[in-house]
């Protein structure tokens, strides 16, 4: 549900098996046959929905699911515990389950949460409104492994919407647990960084942090610099979100400041706030992210379903 439901072994365990997937894909191929995976998607989505479609079908799985809300038995009113009792029916009546494993993307802040209760698989959250993305920073730590070769000391920097985006929350809540890391939030105002979570996070571990207005006061200093979108669905004035969303764009004049071993991620999909001109700097790691989201989630499902191969 959270990627603090990981403990730190857990997430290097599972950067392990995804490296080896990667050097050794064909070790894999069936390592899930028979398995089925559903994805229920009540919330639009190309990348995690993809990725995890992807992820399955190289481990020899198969998947149903659906892809908005619209498509589902919501649309006639069905709730969303009726919807988990039924596919993952596990009931003493029934031999076998609907499905062996569940991916789910809910609107609501705690849908997954609340499905899980009632789920006989295991739910993996693939994003619930603004709160959590743990798969995606299973992705952003992954890219982060491969590219940098660790997790400690490194100084990231988080720009744009930080408020609404989850995938900065979990993000911040998973590095907050390696050595020496620091973090340089970076948004107007009205998007900064929640309060509670730099409390619990990083204000009681004596973590330490920044936050200011501009990219280019903390562009030299970056190890990582981790860009997101201002997120046009998560406005309910959008005379408000026009004003903020160009708020940033990473251009190639910005990056002549970086370091040539800082790294630019982001979780996509991205409207303007990073040029296109951007995607020729070898630094530019936000499409080589998304492939590591197919790897780490392939490796997340093994781990679920209880399946190991020999090292």
């Amino acid at each position: 549900m959270s990627i603090t439901d990981l403990t730190v072994e857990e997430i290097d365990e599972l950067m392990a098996v995804a490296e080896d997937i990667i050097a050794n894909p064909v070790k894999y191929q069936d390592s899930c046959r028979h398995k089925l995976l559903a994805t229920l998607f009540f919330e639009p989505s190309t990348r995690t929905r993809l990725s995890f479609e992807t992820a399955i079908n190289r481990l020899g799985g198969r998947i149903i699911g659906f892809t908005d809300a619209s498509s589902s038995s919501v649309t006639k009113g069905e709730t969303l515990k009726d919807t988990i009792i039924m596919v993952s029916n596990d009931t003493a009546q029934v031999v076998g389950s609907y499905v062996d494993i569940i991916a789910m993307r809910h609107p609501k802040e705690g849908a997954p949460v609340v499905a899980a209760r009632r789920a006989g698989v295991p739910i993996i959250n693939a994003g619930d409104g603004s709160h959590n993305h743990p798969t995606q920073t299973l992705t952003d730590l992954l890219t982060i492994k491969r590219t940098k070769n660790r997790f400690d000391n490194l100084t990231i920097g988080l720009c744009g919407d930080l408020k609404f985006g989850r995938t900065v929350h979990s993000l911040v809540e998973a590095m907050a647990r390696y050595t020496g890391v620091q973090f340089v939030f970076i948004s107007p105002d009205e998007l900064k960084f929640p309060r509670y979570i730099i409390e619990d996070e990083l204000d009681s571990r004596g973590i330490p942090y920044k936050e200011v207005s501009t990219l280019e006061e903390v562009m030299p200093e970056l190890d990582v610099l981790y860009m997101t979108r201002i997120q046009r669905e998560r406005f309910d004035d959008p005379f408000v979100y026009e004003r903020l969303k160009d708020s940033y764009i990473l251009d190639t004049q910005k990056m002549k400041a970086a370091k040539e071993t800082m790294r630019v991620l982001h979780p996509l999909p991205r409207v303007n706030e990073i040029s296109v001109k951007v995607d020729d700097d070898p630094r530019a790691c936000y499409f080589f992210q998304a492939l590591c989201g197919k790897h780490i989630r392939m490796a997340l499902i093994l781990k679920l379903l209880g399946i190991k191969k020999e090292a």
